[in-house]
């Protein structure tokens, strides 16, 4: 699809040949005018976002932004060349910082809209990734935090393009959203789904993420683009429902035999799973449904530095590498 030639006025166009694109980014256009921007292969803070060109009379909607300043202005780069100016709106699938800490970039052209939770978590962890991961170039970011927020589900009507935004419940985090189009067949699922990678369900919930699931299943998405990874199918449903079903019954064992979560991952036999990246969550990932089964709500916060001790330890002792 051609760049349109509209613009909206006091909008600057990004010529073509200064067009730019972080060397691990990709375009990749999945219904007429709805485009994915992959960063693959999708590891810890490489996210993906999407956005829609909008008509003449609409708004471009932008999903999701990106972790450090220099991959945010290529996005924000990459909307404007193709679309021919900034988008108007901007989705949150929730607040993690990869997929958030770009929001000012495209404020305040752009109106932010999330779930409540998200809007709070962003408040509330602020500039968290960093402190995690201080070598990584962030850049100049500031957290912006959405201006507009919705509670269980919302249509956006635009000239282009219904947009349903659904919030699953409890899932990755308290706040996710979900962006579907009916018309397209297209879902873009946030970290509700990750493609090639290890699902992620420390802050939300082991259940709530199963349920989630069944939630997407009946929308009859025909193609996904996850949080992270490469675009795929529904089929990918199938393989993150048996993953958590696998997590929730490890950690039912390891309770019931009084071992700790640490020790349950560095024994467990990944099988078919060996083969996503990230292997580190599952020990995360278990605290989460350790939790869960000792009747803690999903959401709620647990302790991050032990499960990240965990974490490098069953890594090898390193941590985990960001290269964002």
């Amino acid at each position: 699809m051609a760049a349109p030639a509209y613009v909206t006025p006091g909008e600057a166009v990004v010529p073509e040949e200064e067009f730019m694109i972080t060397p691990d980014a990709k375009l990749e256009e999945v219904a007429d005018g709805v485009f994915a921007y992959l960063q693959l292969p999708g590891s810890w803070c490489l996210n993906n976002a999407g956005f829609l060109v909008g008509s003449p009379e609409g708004d471009t909607v932008l999903i999701d932004t990106a972790a450090t300043e220099t991959r945010a202005r290529a996005l924000r780069e990459t909307v404007v060349a193709t679309c021919g100016r900034m988008p108007g709106l901007l989705v949150n699938t929730h607040h993690h910082g990869d997929h958030t800490y770009g929001n000012h970039l495209f404020t305040p052209h752009a109106r932010v809209i999330s779930h409540p939770r998200c809007r709070e978590e962003i408040l509330r962890n602020g500039l968290d990734l960093p402190a995690l991961w201080p070598d990584v170039v962030w850049g100049d970011i500031v957290v912006t935090p959405p201006s507009a927020t919705y509670t269980d589900r919302l249509t956006l009507h635009t000239p282009a393009y219904d947009i349903e935004l659904i919030h699953p419940g409890v899932a990755h985090t308290a706040g996710d959203t979900a962006v579907w189009l009916p018309e397209q067949k297209v879902l873009f699922a946030g970290d509700l789904i990750f493609s090639e990678g290890t699902p992620f369900v420390f802050m939300g919930s082991v259940t709530g993420s199963i349920d989630a699931l069944g939630l997407l299943r009946e929308l009859g998405a025909e193609t996904v683009v996850p949080g992270h990874g490469p675009v795929c199918g529904p089929e990918v449903y199938d393989t993150v429902e048996r993953y958590l079903m696998w997590i929730r019954g490890l950690a039912e064992e390891g309770r019931a035999a009084g071992i700790a979560p640490r020790e349950v991952a560095l024994e467990a036999d990944l099988g078919e799973f060996a083969a996503l990246g990230e292997p580190e969550r599952l020990v995360m990932n278990l605290h989460r449904a350790y939790a869960e089964l000792d009747g803690v709500p999903g959401g709620d916060p647990l302790p991050f530095p032990a499960a990240l001790a965990d974490a490098i330890t069953c890594n090898g002792g390193l941590p985990p590498v960001c290269n964002a």
